[in-house]
């Protein structure tokens, strides 16, 4: 999301009979609206309840939150979040507001005019504007990388040919999702899956969250896709590009999307979750896409893509581990052959940043440096399933608890990737790609020790919370 620096108070509070903003390049005007019918509506962004609460206002105590909210009859608008690049010089609010799902996008903000809202067709609406800022460093950025470096990328292009593709499988040698569930044609099939459900019985809510969590996240496979697909150089431009680059794109969509596929199968079969609810928080999160702060830059999609294949390659892991602990065998080898092909995709692509660490020394430091201090988004940021709005706060939580994703994962991460490239040793810098290099190899000391105090604020909030996906049953978060 992007953070706003408030530069005003309230602007406005009114209604009229126009649903249609005029863009300006004045003032940022920011909205946020929400579904739910509650009053009074605790903060999105810090869970504070509101301290004005009506039929017509409800907002938050915290200007920090940078949160207007909507009502509209007792009934709330979803949030609506705009690219500036995407939006016409009008727009009709009533078409785009009552067919948006909740948790859209990252927040965006938008030049507006002064708002008027009209009186739409299933009530009133309100709204608060907030005027805002965009601070330096913050701001949405397209198309970051200089047009020259696009060459580059296609003077890689037989490289990768020889020294990227060879991280994939030929289909006829990658396993397969069936070769670990109860095959339907067989006479056993039924007391196959009795025999994976009583298998499933011991294993804890807690690690199911987890494991739910961790296929949401692969099931949102077309998303990471369109993300891949928006780097300048390397996207695929036609949907089937002979590139090595928009091969490699295809080829690894489809390994990987034989992952969400087996984990929501076997947990389907397993009759201890909510599989209407999982689908809903897929459905949610796919709408919802990712933000991952790459501005259509390979040189920042591949440091990304290098951290996350990491992190789900620890992550799927752990949950190996944890299953093979809990008798699940199955279900252990199935977490387990999806963490080997979560590292083979990491070795790709920190072998292409290697490259440009060896071509560009300059422009991949700083390119690690900008994504470090970005931090590094989790792909599922924008989970929702219709209810909770601290659901991937709250999955996190109970990752990090079980140890299975945890703070101390993100800094060893980083750690990592500064001895797989070298970073300590490079020499012939120049100056403000050597301030980069210092502030990388320092930076996971930095974060331990900044995380040990996020640690202590995080036991001060909710100690558990309910999870639809297993029938909103309770579990602990700490």
């Amino acid at each position: 999301m992007l953070a706003f620096l408030l530069r005003s108070s309230i602007l406005s509070l009114r209604h009229c009979n126009s649903s249609r903003f005029i863009r300006t390049q004045t003032n940022y005007v920011l909205f946020r609206y929400c579904w739910h019918p509650l009053s009074p509506l605790p903060c999105h962004f810090c869970s504070r309840r509101s301290v004005e609460s009506s039929r017509e206002v409800i907002l938050c105590s915290a200007f920090a939150c940078k949160m207007a909210v909507a009502e509209m009859g007792g009934m709330l608008l979803v949030p609506l979040q705009f690219r500036p690049s995407a939006v016409p010089l009008s727009m009709d609010l009533d078409s785009l507001s009552l067919s948006a799902s909740p948790m859209f996008s990252g927040m965006r903000a938008l030049p507006f005019a002064t708002p008027h809202l009209s009186s739409l067709k299933r009530g009133r609406l309100h709204a608060i504007a907030m005027t805002a800022t965009v601070p330096k460093g913050h701001a949405q950025v397209y198309h970051s990388m200089h047009p020259e470096k696009i060459e580059l990328f296609k003077s890689l292009e037989g490289w990768a040919e020889t020294s990227v593709l060879q991280y994939l499988k030929p289909v006829e040698k990658c396993w397969q999702p069936q070769q670990y569930l109860p095959d339907p044609s067989s006479e056993g099939f039924l007391d196959q899956i009795q025999e994976l459900r009583e298998r499933s019985a011991a294993v804890p809510d807690d690690y199911l969250i987890v494991l739910v969590g961790d296929m949401i996240t692969e099931e949102a496979l077309p998303t990471y896709q369109t993300m891949l697909n928006t780097l300048d150089g390397t996207r695929d431009e036609t949907g089937a590009s002979l590139t090595p680059w928009a091969r490699w794109t295809r080829a690894w969509t489809a390994e990987e999307n034989r992952h969400g596929d087996l984990l929501n199968k076997y947990l389907y079969l397993s009759g201890r979750v909510d599989m209407m609810q999982i689908e809903k928080t897929i459905q949610y999160l796919i709408g919802s896409g990712m933000e991952p702060q790459t501005e259509n830059n390979p040189y920042l999609g591949f440091i990304y893509t290098s951290f996350q294949e990491r992190a789900t390659f620890i992550s799927h892991g752990n949950t190996a581990r944890q299953a093979k602990e809990h008798g699940d065998l199955t279900l252990a080898k199935i977490c387990g052959i999806i963490a080997a092909d979560e590292r083979r995709h990491e070795n790709a692509y920190t072998k292409i940043v290697e490259k440009l660490f060896e071509i560009d020394p300059n422009g991949a430091m700083l390119a690690f440096e900008d994504m470090m201090r970005k931090k590094i988004s989790m792909p599922a940021h924008l989970m929702y399933d219709g209810h909770d709005r601290r659901l991937f706060d709250n999955f996190s939580l109970v990752a990090q608890k079980l140890g299975i994703y945890t703070a101390k994962d993100y800094a060893d991460i980083i750690e990592h990737l500064v001895k797989r490239w070298n970073i300590e040793k490079m020499e012939g810098l120049s100056s403000r790609a050597q301030k980069a290099q210092d502030y990388v190899c320092g930076l996971a000391i930095r974060f331990r020790h900044l995380e040990e105090r996020v640690q202590a604020k995080i036991k001060k909030g909710p100690t558990s919370a309910k999870f639809s996906w297993i029938f909103d049953r309770e579990v602990s978060l700490l």
